[in-house]
């Protein structure tokens, strides 16, 4: 028996392969998925999953709540970065995709990322000051 590559696993009997998308060591499903990191604007979720990208089971064939785990939080150079595979089915256990969210203080300004396979990909900054400098009009 051949060990399973991360390009494409075999699926039963039927032979029939999946698109997998490895990102540090896990591989991620891109047939469960109707699009792969669909563009969410400055839509930034720290936790949870996208179940409206999601079409079901690639493997199991059930369309149902993700799972959270591996869910793990470091800090590097001041920036926070938390990391799950929420996206793994509830009945088959099978790894749909790998969340990355990160926060980080820049200057004066808050800025988060998320990056996802089902979520998707989004970015966000928000000032900490009560008034925005970036929303100042000037006066004569």
């Amino acid at each position: 028996m051949r060990p399973p590559s991360l390009r494409s696993r075999e699926v039963s009997s039927s032979r029939k392969y999946w698109r997998t998308f490895p990102v540090n060591g896990v591989a991620m499903c891109g047939d469960c998925v109707e699009k792969e990191y669909p563009n969410r604007g400055n839509i930034c979720l720290e936790n949870g999953s996208f179940l409206l990208n999601f079409t079901g089971c690639a493997v199991c064939g059930k369309r149902d709540f993700m799972l959270i785990t591996n869910k793990s939080l470091k800090e590097e150079d001041g920036e926070e970065i938390v990391t799950y595979d929420p996206d793994l089915c509830k009945n088959c256990h099978h790894v749909v995709a790998r969340h990355e969210y990160t926060f980080s203080i820049m200057d004066e300004f808050q800025e988060y990322t998320m990056l996802c396979l089902l979520c998707g990909k989004a970015e966000d900054t928000i000032s900490i000051l009560p008034d925005d400098p970036r929303q100042m009009t000037l006066l004569f």
